[in-house]
């Protein structure tokens, strides 16, 4: 297995929709990675530390209620947006940490593959976050994981 990069060229598009007072905006980022029990109190709790919390959301399974590992959380403001972003990639939360990045909201930009870079023979003891930072000297990353058995150990 390898590791996954996903290299941005460009400033991230940021999701809003106006309000009816047109003043404010709401931006929204993706969570994933998260623990099978973290909460959308949790979610709530974490990010409120940031700025406004419009909302948050867990993603669940319809029928079994069970969490699909990833989440969104929409801000007020791009500033509080940005600042959760930088402040709170990689954050462990129940002990794993969460990836956070803007969302996307257009599929093919996901699927398209433009900017993946796959990185193999990693030291075990490198992680999301090392991974990260090694690597954002080269540019913005939108999303960064590194490969793990079940067991959350580095396949390296």
């Amino acid at each position: 297995m390898a590791a996954q990069v996903q290299m941005q060229s460009q400033v991230p598009v940021v999701n809003s929709t106006a309000t009816s007072g047109g003043a404010s905006f709401v931006t929204s980022l993706y969570v994933g990675d998260l623990e099978v029990n973290v909460t959308d109190s949790q979610l709530y709790d974490l990010f409120s530390n940031m700025g406004d919390v419009v909302s948050v959301r867990v993603c669940r399974d319809l029928t079994s209620r069970r969490s699909l590992g990833y989440g969104y959380v929409n801000f007020g403001n791009s500033q509080d947006t940005e600042r959760a972003l930088m402040e709170l990639n990689f954050t462990p939360l129940n002990g794993k940490p969460i990836r956070v990045m803007y969302s996307h909201r257009d599929p093919s930009v996901r699927r398209s593959g433009n900017g993946n870079i796959f990185i193999k023979n990693l030291d075990k003891d490198i992680d999301h976050k090392a991974l990260h930072e090694t690597f954002s000297s080269f540019g913005s990353i939108l999303s960064c994981k590194v490969a793990t058995n079940s067991s959350g150990q580095s396949l390296g």
